[in-house]
């Protein structure tokens, strides 16, 4: 697989010519989970639970394995798309394990990190051998339909930044950063499905503003605001 950067989604598909903003902006929702994924959170318990235990199982992984913040929230992208567009059996806890491997290791191969899932399976107590993860892989890519480039909330923030017009190098990179940041806490957020991941980039854009530039934020809003691919914030 190609390396693929979370910042700019369409980087290598130039005979596609998908590398414009606009494109990304007409595309995000074909990467989000469906509402039936949803509801499901809302009203059943089964979802809940396998939810939370895979996000442990993937930040478990992050740090058993040193990987970077943007592997472990890309293999949840996955698991979340792939969940709300297949039924999972319910009384076999190996299907979640073998799933949050899986995505976690087309999530590495896309960003082109090694991911030695052997070693962290070991200090998790379960062996899956090699056969029953491509197979799990291949499970993941039909259901995704192969759209493993997937839009995130920081395919957004360059854009947004770029209607601030601010002229500091430094500062940029601090409201950047800060806006980064406040993405991946908010990844865990079951709530926060239902929202297009240019508002996610948006809302912490403006959060990290209001912290870092305050006197500036009522022009910061308003420029997000007056932008046309964004409704209100």
């Amino acid at each position: 697989m190609e390396y693929f950067d979370l910042e700019d989604p369409f980087t290598t598909l130039k005979q596609h010519q998908f590398d414009t903003i606009s494109t990304i902006f007409s595309s995000e929702s074909d990467h989000m989970p469906s509402l039936n994924y949803l509801q499901c959170l809302t009203t059943s318990d089964f979802h809940v639970s396998f939810r939370q235990e895979a996000m442990s199982l993937v930040f478990r992984a992050q740090y058993c394995c040193n990987l970077d913040p943007y592997t472990p929230y890309l293999a949840v992208t996955y698991m979340d798309r792939f969940i709300s567009k297949q039924e999972i059996p319910q009384g076999n806890p190996w299907v979640l394990r073998l799933l949050v491997i899986a995505c976690i290791s087309l999530a590495a191969k896309m960003k082109d990190m090694h991911f030695c899932y052997s070693n962290f399976q070991r200090e998790e107590g379960f062996i899956f051998d090699a056969s029953a993860i491509q197979r799990m892989e291949l499970l993941v890519l039909d259901a995704l339909n192969w759209r493993m480039r997937t839009i995130t909330p920081f395919s957004f923030i360059c854009f947004f930044i770029s209607l601030f017009e601010l002229k500091d190098p430094p500062l940029i990179q601090a409201l950047k950063d800060r806006a980064t940041h406040i993405i991946f806490q908010a990844g865990i957020e079951t709530n926060l499905l239902e929202f297009k991941p240019s508002t996610i980039a948006a809302s912490a854009l403006l959060m990290a503003s209001h912290e870092l530039l305050p006197l500036q934020f009522p022009s910061f809003k308003a420029s997000i605001l007056c932008c046309e691919y964004v409704n209100d914030v």
